[in-house]
């Protein structure tokens, strides 16, 4: 057993690249977590979804929102923002797009192993 594991998003252990974004990993034992960053301008369901081969996204979320601002659009039809200092959990079957010129950073403690994952069809 390790009793001490120190990582940084710097030196991730894995990095999913899409248009106007990235989503670094890093992985604690059996816990992983990503950072998700956004340029304005990103949109889940245009520089995700190609990758997921999924109209919405289907990962559920628990993180907290660092700086930015989200807009997500959920399949029933709620909307909300995300922004810095937010703390949330978003279900499966949602779209979202940064809101304005700041670009959005969120840390993701559940379903980062699974986000924005390209699929074999997709490779």
């Amino acid at each position: 057993m390790i009793d001490v594991m120190v990582k940084r998003f710097e030196a991730p252990d894995e990095t999913r690249r899409f248009e106007k974004g990235k989503f670094e990993l890093v992985n604690l034992g059996e816990l992983t977590i990503g950072r998700a960053s956004y340029e304005p301008g990103w949109k889940w369901s245009e520089h995700v979804a190609p990758l997921a081969e999924t109209a919405t996204c289907d990962v559920a979320h628990i993180g907290i929102v660092l700086s930015g601002c989200v807009k997500v659009l959920m399949n029933d039809g709620q909307e909300f923002e995300l922004r810095a200092g937010d703390v949330f959990q978003i279900g499966p079957g949602h779209d979202s797009w940064v809101v304005g010129e700041e670009p959005y950073v969120s840390l993701h403690f559940f379903g980062a192993g699974d986000y924005a994952k390209e699929t074999e069809t997709a490779r």
